[in-house]
């Protein structure tokens, strides 16, 4: 009788625990963007993505100068290897500020739309307010001003 009791008690607690994260969650307004076209679309995009292919084709070079000087061929894996590791690290170098402009373009939007939760589109099945297009526009009202 007891363990019937405490079932029914225990049921009864996730219905409400349940019930009130419905309620949470109709509460919270939820916006959806498209990150890859926002990225294309940064003013600073095509610059920045220039300054990283030279960086790559530099790092290459170095790479493909050191290997052919090697004879050894784990020396010509650490060195390419290395050489690669650097380049991922001057690209996100490189991209980092992009990344923030957007991530405060997000925000100012997400504020400014009343949006309290800002999910990736293609994540998202049904639903969502559609703020890719504010964000560009704030990233281009954003960058003006610089």
């Amino acid at each position: 009788m007891r363990v019937v009791k405490s079932v029914r008690l225990v049921a009864l607690g996730v219905l409400f625990a349940m019930a009130l994260s419905s309620v949470a969650l109709a509460a919270e307004k939820i916006g959806v963007i498209e990150p890859q076209k926002i990225l294309f679309q940064h003013p600073k995009f095509e610059q920045v993505t220039k300054r990283v292919q030279a960086v790559l084709e530099a790092k290459q070079n170095e790479a493909k100068s050191a290997i052919e000087k090697a004879t050894d061929n784990k020396v010509k894996a650490e060195i390419y290897a290395t050489k690669k590791q650097e380049a991922a690290v001057e690209e996100q170098t490189l991209m980092a500020p992009l990344f923030k402009e957007i991530n405060l373009a997000i925000r100012t939007v997400a504020k400014a739309k009343g949006v309290t939760v800002i999910l990736d589109k293609a994540q998202v099945f049904f639903g969502g307010i559609d703020v890719t297009e504010d964000v560009i526009q704030q990233l281009k009202k954003m960058n003006a001003s610089n």
